[in-house]
């Protein structure tokens, strides 16, 4: 069974974005277990005017689940979720 699709749309040189990177490496280190796929938003023109003010945007099996801070609570919610 695959693992979930995390996707996490940052950019650049973005503190928060960082932050939220950080906290799902931690829930990874922490044994929940999902595939990473970070999106540069800057690489799209249509994704970084959709998120450039919501960023970091966490998103589970296509579900916008945190934005600007991440809320790991929620987070971990949702993976306990699709993961059970």
């Amino acid at each position: 069974m695959p693992l979930p699709l995390l996707k996490l749309y940052a950019r650049p040189d973005c503190h928060l974005c960082d932050e939220a990177r950080a906290g799902l490496e931690s829930l990874s280190a922490e044994g929940f277990e999902f595939q990473l796929e970070e999106v540069d938003i800057d690489s799209d023109d249509r994704l970084l005017a959709r998120f450039l003010e919501r960023i970091p945007v966490v998103e589970l099996e296509g579900e916008i689940i945190s934005e600007l801070v991440m809320d790991r609570e929620s987070v971990k919610a949702k993976l306990a979720t699709v993961s059970a």
